[in-house]
């Protein structure tokens, strides 16, 4: 069992059921009484589709001390976000509008199960790594009939750039009552989704503060067309996801509707539809800066990869599920999103479902249930990290060859100090080791001048 995220609200690890079957994700509330998990649960044990992963157990884990902690397990998925996936990838407009059919009619049941996702965007989309089938994800902003609201603010949670010109609208008169969402809402979130998705950017801002949002809110108002931003998207897949992002929500129809027209899209579509969107790599160009950018900001606040060692939490836990940790379990898992990134990829967030993945917990008081956990050695090098040469000897006499890169071990009284200096490998504490900085090799005289 091993974390793959961590936020404000709650942790996510990856665990085998005690019979080996099958794999979950395991979400588990740092909070105590989170009636959010509940609400969640209950909407997801609502919806069977196949593109929604299937809630497989909730209820409440009993620590030692202090009250229990909600918990969900649903199945697993081995993916990648949606526009990363894309950037890889470099789909097709067919293949596109096959993935917006299936997600459409993922929406499609939670409207249907009398729920509302309330924050459909890239960054909530996997794209399952063995077959490329796209599944929506996190259910931790959505809502159903009958629920209980848990906010007070004029909007539910969700995400900025993915909310509604109506919703916007709302916001700017004098209504008292809070905004109410509704299904049109998630089908605009998803023509977002698909636009930058396409192009490699937004849509035009929907948000009353932008200039630009006059677009959504002028007397002859148009959905904007993605492909008038990239040639290569075919016709049929750029009027649709135009009707997706139509200023009426009346004109964007229901999630079913959509999904029958992008079915009938991928079967009638003609040879434009086969050619890459992004040809040359263009969108995949933009994905690799930002990775470079972001890995550059992990090392400048000393890298963390999101791996534990279950202590005492692990034990108890599992049991209670029906779950146990793999004995040497070893996953390649890359680093989660902090919430920097996420709000410079995926426009920001306000989203509890967001918060879970993504947002720093408070360093002042740390819940009961993330006190017994330690980082365990990542599986390969940081960018940057000194390495072994050949012969697998690293370069100075104190740093160790641990799993492709050089790290030095470090003097800590208990493990548990670990976390705050290094990684644990093999009973021992250890930090990575960066070769030093280069000097200037040209005098000031000869630097250009910078303005």
């Amino acid at each position: 069992m091993d974390l793959r995220g961590r936020g404000t609200y709650g942790a996510v690890y990856r665990a085998r059921h005690i019979t080996g079957t099958h794999t979950v994700a395991l979400k588990l509330a740092l909070h105590a009484r989170d009636e959010r998990f509940a609400r969640e649960a209950e909407l997801l044990s609502r919806i069977h589709h196949p593109a929604v992963p299937r809630l497989r157990a909730s209820g409440h884990w009993q620590p030692v001390k202090g009250p229990p902690h909600p918990y969900l397990a649903m199945d697993w998925v081995e993916g990648t976000p949606l526009y990363d996936w894309t950037s890889e990838h470099r789909p097709t407009s067919r293949q596109v509008m096959a993935l917006l059919a299936r997600l459409a009619r993922a929406i499609e049941a939670t409207h249907a199960a009398g729920g509302l996702h309330r924050d459909v965007k890239g960054y909530n989309v996997l794209v399952r790594e063995a077959d490329g089938q796209a599944f929506l994800m996190d259910f931790g902003s959505s809502h159903y009939v009958g629920a209980a609201t848990q906010t007070s603010s004029p909007f539910p949670p969700g995400t900025p750039a993915y909310r509604s010109p109506e919703a916007w609208r709302f916001a700017a008169s004098d209504s008292a009552p809070p905004y109410a969402p509704g299904q049109a809402d998630d089908v605009f979130a998803l023509g977002v989704t698909a636009f930058r998705m396409i192009t490699g950017r937004y849509p035009p801002s929907t948000h009353p503060d932008v200039a630009e949002s006059r677009f959504w809110h002028t007397e002859r108002a148009q959905a904007p067309s993605p492909r008038d931003v990239n040639g290569h998207c075919c016709p049929e897949l750029s009027a649709l996801v135009s009707r997706m992002l139509a200023p009426s929500l009346h004109a964007r129809g229901s999630a079913r509707e959509l999904a029958e027209s992008l079915d009938f899209a991928v079967a009638r579509a003609g040879a434009e539809s086969d050619v890459p969107l992004m040809v040359g790599g263009a969108l995949h160009a933009r994905a690799s800066a930002r990775w470079k950018e972001r890995s550059v900001r992990h090392r400048a606040r000393r890298p963390r990869w999101p791996w534990v060692a279950i202590i005492g939490l692990g034990g108890p836990l599992v049991l209670s599920l029906g779950w146990r940790p793999r004995a040497g379990a070893a996953v390649e898992v890359a680093p989660m999103p902090t919430a920097m990134s996420v709000e410079a990829t995926d426009g920001g967030t306000v989203a509890v479902g967001d918060s879970v993945f993504a947002a720093p917990a408070s360093p002042i008081q740390a819940p009961v249930a993330w006190s017994t956990i330690a980082l365990e050695m990542p599986p390969r090098p940081f960018p940057g990290q000194t390495r072994p040469d050949a012969s697998g000897r690293c370069p100075r006499k104190l740093q160790v060859p641990i799993n492709g890169g050089c790290w030095v071990k470090l003097a800590v009284d208990n493990l548990k100090d670990c976390d705050e200096d290094g990684y644990v490998h093999k009973g021992a504490c250890y930090g990575p080791a960066f070769p030093p900085a280069r000097p200037a090799t040209s005098s000031p005289a000869h630097c250009p001048t910078r303005h």
